[in-house]
């Protein structure tokens, strides 16, 4: 009798660990995933990281937004030529080098427009040469280790942990997608920043208007050197799972691995506010 009890017992504890093996073995592997894949999203420029998309963002910018940019720049430009007059008493103290200084400076508006693309690629170009690659967070060992762990526990702590595991993979899964919302959603707001170029850039010609262009260059680094705290923040991610051994107290592992993640999709969150705060970018 008592050994059908245990071969009964064996039998449900076979069953826990491998349902408990498939909840955290997913969990990891969806965690991982998306973390191992911002290293290759965030350092990759736009237009390498979707040809398709930075190509149809090129075509709309370089169709509607440079025109206004243009109509902009030509507002400007007379502005400017008006405000030399009058500084210099409606050309009652005539100098020529003026002229001179209203060309260059409206020959270099319409560079900066005309090579709009070229200039922002530049900027992420930069930033990509800054960020590193980043680990995964869980390895195989990890996993290995908590398997021998789970067949040293009893037939309750093993119910309860199947219990726990499950909450536990639903709200790593729910983490992953946010991650991944993250890492993309900056690439899209990338891309909308690129889009609407030419029309910051169009303000340099004028010293009253060039803050708006000069603003939006410090916004252009913030959001490219993002990248770089981003990776970071993996980094420690990285460093901070790796230390649980799996051996000891196990579930305080698992949870410990929740909070770790929770933690990242914080420090994710801050890293846009961060950058713009050292760029000084509003």
């Amino acid at each position: 009798m008592d050994s059908i009890l245990q071969q009964i017992t064996d039998w449900l504890k076979e069953m826990l660990i491998s349902a408990i093996m498939g909840n955290l073995s997913g969990m990891f592997e969806s965690v991982n995933n998306q973390v191992g894949e911002i290293a290759t999203s965030v350092g990759r420029t736009p237009e390498s990281f979707s040809p398709e998309i930075f190509a149809m963002v090129r075509n709309i910018s370089e169709s509607v937004i440079i025109p206004i940019a243009g109509l902009i720049l030509t507002f400007i430009a007379c502005y400017e030529l008006i405000q030399l007059i009058i500084d210099h008493n409606n050309l009652a103290n005539f100098e020529t080098w003026i002229f001179f200084k209203w060309v260059f400076k409206t020959f270099v508006a319409v560079m900066l427009i005309t090579n709009t693309f070229n200039i922002t690629m530049a900027v992420f170009d930069v930033a990509q040469h800054v960020v590193n690659a980043g680990n995964t967070a869980i390895d195989a060992s990890g996993l290995e280790a908590l398997e021998e762990t789970l067949q040293g526990m009893d037939l309750g702590p093993l119910i309860g942990l199947l219990l726990q595991s499950f909450v536990v993979q639903i709200t790593m899964s729910a983490l992953a997608i946010i991650i991944f919302v993250i890492v993309y959603g900056r690439m899209i707001e990338i891309y909308l920043m690129v889009s609407l170029a030419p029309i910051p850039f169009s303000t340099f010609a004028n010293r009253e208007q060039n803050q708006i262009g000069q603003n939006y260059l410090r916004s252009l680094f913030a959001l490219g050197f993002q990248g770089f705290l981003i990776i970071i923040c993996v980094g420690i991610y990285a460093v901070l799972v790796q230390s649980l051994a799996f051996t000891d107290d196990i579930i305080a592992d698992i949870w410990g691995i929740m909070g770790y993640t929770v933690l990242l999709c914080f420090t994710l969150f801050k890293t846009g506010t961060l950058a713009k705060s050292v760029f000084n970018a509003h």
